[in-house]
């Protein structure tokens, strides 16, 4: 905004100056007080400058309807939507959200800051509202191999460029609680600078919270529980509920939110494809799905509206008052939130569910990169010793979660007690991560349980957070056959059986997103769900996103990186077998 619009808004309150648009007998709801009154809405360049009787160019006539604030997205990383910014913000406009806050680390984990400024580029010139937090934990930890390492000196240049809001969030907790240098220092700069800091404190105790809370950490997505939406709050946190495309936390953690907690309560989507955004929808069905457990329509919004803003200090924000932003949405409906059309900063983007707003044409530039640097893989990279071994050591899925179980089998119930093989009766299956940006080696192998795949096998380059290249298969053959498809297309995901493509995704840049439009990228994933009831009749959750956080080293219990087995609880590697 500059000083004569500022100037021109003040006068069109004051009515020296016709507003550029009024909203007459709309409901409005009131995130202030939790209520809803019927007034008049003028809105003049693109900040709304007063309730009550205006003149406008344009005038609406909103009886019957009702307008609350544009929805943010607390907490999502872009990345795992497949697509850039440039096509995220067409679908996520269609459900409500004018503003989302992401931590572009999936990208940074591969190409370090150049990747975080390519996202940010992406994001220029599109008419929604991205901000950023500066990943903190790139890698996630000393535990596996990550295509780039960012220390505080990397990052401080960064919290310079438009909408950074701060530091994304630590999950590297050991750093943390034992003083480590690089960490003191990343936490230290954003302090000294008033950045806000997001945390990730998934199965902390309550001593483990105390450090977070001490070293200012602000936030946190990963509660499971309602004992643990308690414990964040009582330290001042902000709890942000999670409903992404994995991870699905809302039915549970939406019973701890009462009038007396909900100000310190928003809503999150962390990772979500761009079909499931497109079909189910974003933050505005968190909404839907937290009045249908009871909570009133004005609560709801409030939680992914003003308190998200007054979280990450976004001013004016959030809000439907004199002197906010005129990001809003008109409702044809408040109890079921039914979305009738959706301004940005006063202009008309979205109606009847079409996108109305005048796009960019600007043609983007990607950097051509080997996203697939790995030798020759081989059966022999597939040995899972069990030689005079009794105990074998399984990663147990949880469907809808990230959190994985600890499983413990008796080798002797196996066919094979000597070196492991895949058994589809079991759903004991062989999963292998490959280091694949400096060409190391380094193979992590060991055994999953849930998957349910009867066929074939699956492969990806979307492995959080170090983003090596994970698979998982019924048979060697179709394991070491999904891996050399997936190079031959230069990363993204890939489903086999019996040595034959069924169905694939490019993700050219970086192995985790496309340049391409997202109805291109739905139809892929479209053809890969069906590819994966050909192989896995029986599977009721998305395989891909799940398999994906397998690798992740820092939510429990057992996990897999390039470097082995690793059990979270204790933050250490473990043998396949004992």
């Amino acid at each position: 905004m500059n000083k004569k619009d500022f100037i021109s808004q003040i006068k069109a309150s004051s009515k020296h100056e016709i507003c550029d648009l009024v909203i007459n007998n709309i409901t409005i709801v009131d995130v202030f007080q939790n209520s809803s009154f019927v007034d008049n809405v003028a809105i003049k360049n693109g900040v709304i400058v007063g309730f009550g009787n205006y003149k406008g160019i344009v005038e609406i006539d909103g009886t019957g309807k009702f307008i609350c604030p544009g929805l943010i997205d607390a907490h999502a990383h872009i990345e795992s939507s497949l697509v850039t910014p440039k096509e995220y913000y067409k679908a996520a406009l269609l459900h409500g959200i004018t503003s989302i806050i992401i931590d572009p680390h999936e990208i940074a984990n591969v190409l370090g800051d150049k990747g975080i400024r390519l996202i940010m580029d992406l994001a220029k010139d599109t008419p929604f509202d991205y901000y950023f937090m500066l990943p903190s934990c790139v890698p996630a930890t000393s535990f596996e191999t990550s295509g780039a390492i960012l220390e505080s000196g990397d990052l401080f240049p960064l919290y310079n460029e438009p909408n950074v809001l701060g530091l994304a969030e630590v999950m590297n907790f050991p750093a943390v609680i034992n003083c480590s240098n690089s960490m003191l220092n990343k936490l230290w700069d954003a302090k000294s600078n008033k950045f806000i800091i997001d945390g990730h404190c998934a199965g902390f105790t309550n001593d483990m919270l105390n450090v977070y809370a001490t070293a200012n950490v602000l936030t946190d997505h990963e509660c499971c529980s309602i004992e643990e939406v308690t414990h964040r709050l009582r330290r001042g946190m902000y709890v942000h509920i999670r409903e992404g495309s994995v991870a699905k936390n809302l039915n549970e953690l939406i019973k701890s939110v009462s009038i007396s907690n909900s100000r310190r309560i928003c809503f999150c989507t962390d990772d979500k494809h761009i079909d499931d955004l497109i079909k189910n929808g974003s933050i505005d069905s968190s909404i839907q799905m937290a009045i249908s457990h009871g909570l009133s329509p004005e609560t709801a919004i409030q939680m992914c509206t003003l308190n998200t803003s007054e979280c990450y200090s976004l001013k004016y924000k959030g809000a439907i008052a004199p002197g906010y932003i005129a990001d809003f949405i008109i409702l044809d409906d408040l109890s079921n939130f039914k979305i009738n059309s959706v301004y940005k900063k006063g202009s008309l983007v979205v109606k009847d569910n079409k996108l109305v707003a005048t796009t960019s044409n600007k043609i983007s530039k990607f950097p051509k990169l080997n996203n697939i640097n790995i030798n020759e893989f081989t059966a022999k990279d597939l040995e899972i010793n069990l030689h005079n071994k009794t105990k074998l050591n399984v990663i147990g899925i949880n469907p809808n979660k990230l959190e994985s179980a600890h499983i413990k089998i008796d080798i002797n119930t196996l066919k094979n007690t000597k070196s492991f093989q895949c058994d589809v009766d079991l759903d004991l299956l062989k999963i292998a991560v490959i280091e694949r940006h400096k060409n190391t080696g380094n193979i992590g192998l060991g055994v999953i349980k849930g998957l349910n795949l009867k066929y074939g096998a699956i492969a990806t380059t979307v492995a959080h957070d170090s983003h090596n290249l994970i698979t998982c298969g019924t048979s060697d053959e179709d394991i070491i056959f999904a891996v050399e498809e997936l190079k031959k297309i230069n990363g993204g995901i890939i489903v086999v059986k019996n040595k034959k493509v069924l169905a694939s995704i490019q993700l050219e840049i970086a192995g985790l997103i496309t340049s391409r439009k997202s109805q291109e990228v739905v139809d892929d994933l479209e053809k890969l769900h069906l590819a994966i009831k050909e192989v896995a009749p029986d599977i009721n959750f998305n395989p891909f996103l799940t398999l994906s956080f397998l690798s992740l080293p820092v939510i429990p219990d057992l996990k897999i990186t390039d470097k082995g087995l690793f059990d979270v609880r204790k933050f250490e590697f473990t043998e396949n077998a004992y």
